[in-house]
């Protein structure tokens, strides 16, 4: 023990730090002080103190010194402290904000952190911290696109009606095509996945051939009908339809929703529809396929199969996508629209007045 220090444990004290010492809640600077106490009260010195407790010499010294002048509550509170640098004036933080929220130099399309640092004289570090405070991402962008459609209001409520209250004794589908899938095989095999490190793909592939998925999704239940084609033209549409018109019972009418791709409007798609009059289609508006539900099973067949999918022919490609679609149909769940189409509605008056003062 260093000169000059006396540690008088009473038993209260004692009590106490062993309390802490043993409380599995209590924080470890908490517990490795009490036990520098309670080791310097059973007689042991300074080395061996410094070996039950992994701290250096002076660090012991410091917490006998602070139990000779504080006692235990001493121990558990640590003492205040400037801090190591000023913080930023006020004019430096709103120099970053403004910057941030201007047009960048030269060419550049955004700012960067280290931009910003640069032409403010701040850290990089400091960048961060107001960036994060004020909620500012200029490294981010999220896309958008609003429907310019006339009757935009017009078919959001038809479409969301479907969905909502389908018609009795009707089959409500959406139907669409994901085109030009195609069949990617990796040009080396991959490893898979272990403990400390992710399962890994070859960052080139060699192409097979492509295919286009016709699907349907019946909102009502969650199946899907769906049908692999060469091309997405009018033709394999109406071969499409007529293979729905042959798995559907007869008795059900059929609410088609679709979006404005050309070959939806065919005229010889609209004479099949005039020689079938059981079939209704329903136009999303034109920006608004996400209206079609049968693009959330597009982005979970995109997700689930073919992103890391690794097919050596298009033959392949086809039997992966049946085998998901006969997945799909085992454990259907029935699609569920939960967006109030008011408040759908006054988003988008809101993102073209936006536009509007922009412009």
């Amino acid at each position: 023990m260093r000169a000059g220090i006396v540690v008088n444990v009473t038993p209260e004290d004692r009590r106490q730090l062993e309390a802490i010492a043993g409380d599995r809640n209590a924080p470890q600077k908490h517990v490795w002080r009490a036990k520098i106490i309670l080791a310097t009260a059973d007689g042991c010195g300074t080395a061996e103190i410094m070996r039950r407790s992994g701290k250096a010499k002076p660090v012991v010294w410091r917490w006998q010194e602070r139990f000779m002048q504080e006692g235990v509550a001493g121990l558990t509170r640590d003492k205040t402290r400037k801090p190591g640098k000023p913080p930023l004036p006020p004019a430096t933080v709103q120099r970053v904000i403004d910057l941030a929220l201007g047009l960048p130099p030269r060419q550049a399309t955004h700012w960067t952190g280290r931009m910003l640092a640069k032409a403010a004289g701040v850290s990089l570090r400091s960048v961060q911290r107001i960036l994060e405070a004020h909620q500012l991402a200029p490294h981010r962008v999220r896309t958008f696109k609003l429907s310019n459609d006339p009757k935009f209001a017009d078919k959001l409520k038809d479409i969301v009606g479907l969905y909502v209250d389908p018609p009795d004794h009707a089959v409500v589908l959406s139907v669409d095509e994901k085109s030009q899938i195609q069949a990617l095989d990796r040009t080396q095999p991959g490893l898979p996945m272990k403990p400390g490190r992710a399962g890994t793909m070859t960052h080139d592939y060699k192409r097979h051939g492509t295919t286009t998925l016709f699907a349907a999704l019946n909102v009502l239940d969650g199946t899907v009908i769906g049908q692999n084609m060469k091309r997405h033209r009018h033709q394999e549409f109406i071969r499409f339809l007529n293979a729905i018109e042959a798995q559907v019972p007869k008795r059900k009418a059929l609410h088609a929703i679709v979006d404005n791709y050309a070959t939806h409007k065919h005229p010889k798609v609209r004479a099949w529809l005039a020689r079938h009059p059981r079939w209704t289609f329903h136009f999303t508006p034109t920006s608004a396929s996400w209206l079609n539900a049968v693009e959330g099973f597009f982005a979970k067949l995109t997700r689930r199969r073919l992103q890391r999918g690794t097919f050596r022919s298009v033959d392949e490609l086809k039997q992966a996508i049946n085998r998901l679609i006969a997945d799909t149909n085992g454990n259907p769940k029935p699609f569920v629209w939960t967006a109030d189409p008011r408040r759908v509605l006054a988003a988008v008056k809101r993102g073209k007045q936006a536009l509007e003062s922009v412009h």
